[in-house]
């Protein structure tokens, strides 16, 4: 998808509005314009990926993601592989209400991150999809037992050991 002509209309737009002002005025909101392109197009970036990540969502079988190729905007829309008939889930994910998106800051070690945008990667979706599923997956289903300790309960050896 090619941001440039939305840029463009809003450029004119800008220009139109400040054509009463006279030259000077005229020259203020072309230099103006042209300075405001590279924020205007995060900002159409941002809404593409918001929307994506709403539609996602709502969707049990499909992501659609933005993937950028140089200066333009891709939607993607992948069809999410059946699981097979011997994973059934225990329960039926909770229901996404299909309130506001917000963000999140989320910190974690480099190393943990590079593992995570490498599965989404070879998974084909998004990092941002496949962290909003592995959270819906996390609370959809009980958390396990807790293991048990190994050895006798209550006995255990403190030290340390040199050869």
């Amino acid at each position: 998808m090619d941001l440039t002509p939305y840029l463009e209309t809003l450029r004119a737009d800008l220009a139109t509005a400040a054509a009463p002002g006279g030259s000077e005025i005229t020259r203020a909101a072309e230099l103006l314009g042209h300075s405001l392109e590279s924020s205007a197009r995060l900002a159409l970036l941002e809404a593409l990926s918001d929307a994506a990540a709403e539609i996602t969502t709502r969707l049990s079988d499909t992501t659609v993601e933005v993937r950028l190729r140089g200066r333009e905007a891709d939607l993607v829309v992948t069809s999410l592989a059946p699981e097979s008939a011997s994973a059934a889930p225990a329960a039926a994910p909770p229901p996404v209400d299909g309130g506001d998106l917000t963000r999140l800051t989320l910190r974690m070690p480099e190393a943990l991150k590079t593992h995570v945008e490498q599965i989404a990667a070879t998974e084909g979706i998004s990092v941002n999809a496949w962290l909003v599923r592995a959270v819906t997956a996390a609370i959809s289903y009980p958390p396990a037992p807790p293991v048990p300790p190994r050895g006798r309960p209550g006995k255990q050896i403190k030290g340390y050991f040199q050869a």
